[in-house]
């Protein structure tokens, strides 16, 4: 792995689900470097980037459980970044998911409202690593594994 590199979509808003903001924020050998031509045009604002509000909840548990100030900065302050567009578990987000693990019943519940959240908002890339997101109907998948095999 680390020979090919992730292909952004020319506009839009990129979805990204916990696993991508880990990579991110704790820094992922392999995947970090590669993610960060994505970060950069969320910088540049030639890019969106969005996630849902649980994300918050699945990011925040290792820092807050080990008593890591640093590293729960550290992700607040990707998660809370004016850049970072958070879509809210909403009713309806919540309907669609419920939806969706009807449909795709090897889809877990945060799964599931991640999909939701990004299906309402309409991304044009739904960035994870995740294989399991594939099997979701009108998702823009992309599985990081995949655009950086040799």
């Amino acid at each position: 792995m680390g020979q090919g590199t992730l292909t952004l979509p020319p506009g839009g808003t990129v979805y990204v689900d916990t696993q991508i903001l880990i990579y991110t924020v704790e820094r992922h050998p392999v995947y970090g470097p590669a993610l960060q031509p994505a970060w950069q045009a969320v910088k540049s604002q030639s890019l969106g980037v969005a996630t849902s509000e649980i994300a918050v909840l699945e990011a925040l548990v290792t820092p807050i459980r080990h008593g890591d100030a640093a590293l729960r900065r550290d992700y607040e302050s990707v998660l809370f970044s004016p850049d970072t567009h958070l879509v809210p578990v909403s009713r309806d987000v919540l309907l669609r998911a419920a939806a969706l693990r009807a449909a795709v019943p090897r889809l877990r519940t945060p799964d599931a409202i991640h999909a939701a959240a990004a299906l309402g908002l309409g991304c044009s890339m739904f960035l994870t690593n995740d294989t399991d997101f594939r099997g979701v109907p009108g998702l823009p998948v992309t599985i990081l594994d995949d655009v950086l095999q040799p």
